[in-house]
């Protein structure tokens, strides 16, 4: 059988419970849905249109997005199905490749992929819930920001607050058990959904601005506006081009690689579902399934989204949106101001389910690495409900951590600003997430080498040109994203790396154990 368990894997106890499988093809679904739809869809599109110069990179890059991802979904089926236990991708690596190179994505996951963007995702929900209740405001200190040395800072505001507190409901929730897990996920998918599909609709067919459908469909290919994109190290500017997306074909490439970044990271998270496989009623087919089902309901809403954007708005406008929120500036085109309102409720709503999605998967990860001796032990064990509660704690403890520390910043007047310390963490390990996604699909051919006679109840759609595709889709990303956003690529690759030392730590620590055994 392929789904083994891995020599490092410690041996469970007899009077241990075990996961309770009570996650079907819709809830799976949910999950997938849930977690991939937050607030980047609403936010993102002013960053892609500036990068892009045009109505046509706009809706390109969300297009060539939903491609990747669904290819990258239809891919890792064959691996769920191989190996249809907590984990995911996790277990992915580590079978396909060493323990290490497991231990490195679960590392950064938990450092870094994960717990920021539940940071973010939780800052995003009290930012907005602030436009509702304005003393919510993150310059209202309950701590003024204290400096712990020159870069970094440690704050407790009103709006950090109401993110800690949502991080602990959320948190507490998932300890009581995944069918309560799931009840919120799907309650909250369904209506984050069905507001998302409420934008669209409002934005083609009630807020359609005749002026706007002319402008952006009758220069659709036209570049305006479009961002100088810089080489990302000085090093690299002797022979490397600043460049904009009206230089030509290697212009439009340059353009669309960094403008992944944006659209790559709202269309992410869809491969949680792996992490909670042994949640799921019938793994082998179900999560596979819930991949690909969830992928593309969230890409094809998202390229309706950026349509609905550009029949509601002139590319100007979107290029320009206050504080980026374009959903927010269609609303207010059809409502007046209280579209801001309207969309403010709707973005509490998406980003209180997609962060009980993130939690209630992320912390399967960290049991599996505490399972194989190489996190704490407790987070290795299932309560009375059959969850992880001690990963989910570890995991919740992480993010407030997070969630208060602050980075620091003083200009040549002397003021000093101050900025989050996750959103930096988060735009380092862009690139490093692409090299894991990578990796993992190159795992298919490696496993298909080493166990070639393993039951796949489920191939890789298209193998091998479809993996293939996007390997070598993903490679070109990495490296416009090595020349043009070297600053935040390179960083990226140390927070991986450094994990090296850790896992060696780790695996000293389980050798004793596994001898005994």
């Amino acid at each position: 059988m392929a789904d083994t368990t891995h020599p490092l894997s410690a041996t469970s106890t007899k009077n241990e419970p075990g996961f309770v499988r009570a996650l079907g093809l819709f809830d799976g679904t949910m999950i997938v849905v849930g977690s991939m739809i937050g607030s980047g869809i609403y936010i993102v599109a002013a960053d892609i249109s500036r990068q892009t110069g045009s109505p046509a990179g706009l809706l390109l890059t969300w297009i060539f997005t939903g491609l990747l991802t669904i290819s990258a979904a239809l891919s890792y089926g064959e691996l769920a199905a191989l190996f249809p236990r907590a984990g995911g991708q996790y277990i992915y690596l580590r079978e396909a490749y060493s323990p290490l190179w497991g231990f490195l994505y679960g590392w950064t996951l938990f450092l870094v992929i994960q717990t920021g963007t539940i940071a973010a995702v939780a800052v995003g929900f009290a930012r907005y819930l602030g436009v509702l209740l304005p003393s919510i405001s993150r310059q209202t200190w309950i701590v003024s920001p204290i400096a712990l040395s020159s870069k970094f800072a440690i704050s407790l505001s009103v709006q950090q607050l109401v993110a800690v507190l949502m991080i602990i409901f959320l948190t507490f929730l998932n300890t009581l058990g995944v069918r309560l897990g799931k009840l919120i996920q799907n309650i909250f998918t369904s209506v984050k959904t069905l507001s998302l599909i409420g934008l669209i609709f409002l934005g083609i067919f009630v807020g359609r601005n005749a002026g706007a459908i002319t402008e952006n469909f009758s220069h659709f290919w036209e570049v305006r506006n479009a961002q100088l994109i810089e080489p990302g190290a000085n090093f690299l500017r002797s022979f490397v081009p600043s460049i904009t997306a009206a230089s030509g074909a290697f212009g439009v490439f340059v353009a669309f690689g960094v403008a992944q970044v944006g659209s790559l990271f709202s269309a992410d998270a869809w491969n949680n579902i792996g992490f909670t496989a042994a949640e799921v009623k019938n793994p082998k087919r179900d999560v596979a399934l819930s991949m690909a089902l969830g992928t593309m309901i969230v890409i094809t809403l998202y390229c309706l989204a950026n349509l609905a954007y550009l029949f509601t708005l002139p590319l100007v406008q979107i290029q320009t949106a206050p504080d980026d929120r374009v959903a927010s500036a269609a609303l207010n085109a059809i409502f007046g101001p209280p579209g801001a309102m309207i969309m403010a409720a709707a973005i509490i709503i998406s980003t209180f389910g997609c962060n009980n999605g993130l939690i209630l998967a992320g912390a399967r990860v960290s049991y599996a690495m505490a399972k194989d001796g190489l996190f704490f032990k407790t987070t290795g064990k299932l309560n009375n409900k059959g969850v992880p509660a001690t990963a989910l704690y570890f995991q919740g403890l992480w993010i407030i951590v997070l969630l208060l520390l602050r980075t620091r910043r003083v200009d040549a007047a002397g003021a000093v600003t101050y900025g989050n310390v996750y959103n930096d963490l988060l735009d380092y390990v862009v690139f490093s997430v692409l090299l894991f996604y990578v990796l993992t699909i190159a795992g298919i051919f490696v496993l298909r080498t080493k166990r070639p006679d393993a039951e796949r109840p489920y191939r890789a759609f298209g193998y091998p040109f479809v993996p293939l595709l996007y390997i070598v889709a993903a490679l070109a990303i990495m490296f416009v994203l090595l020349l043009y956003r070297t600053q935040t690529a390179w960083p990226g690759l140390v927070i991986v790396f450094l994990g090296v030392p850790v896992y060696w730590f780790w695996s000293r620590r389980a050798a004793p154990v596994r001898n005994a055994e």
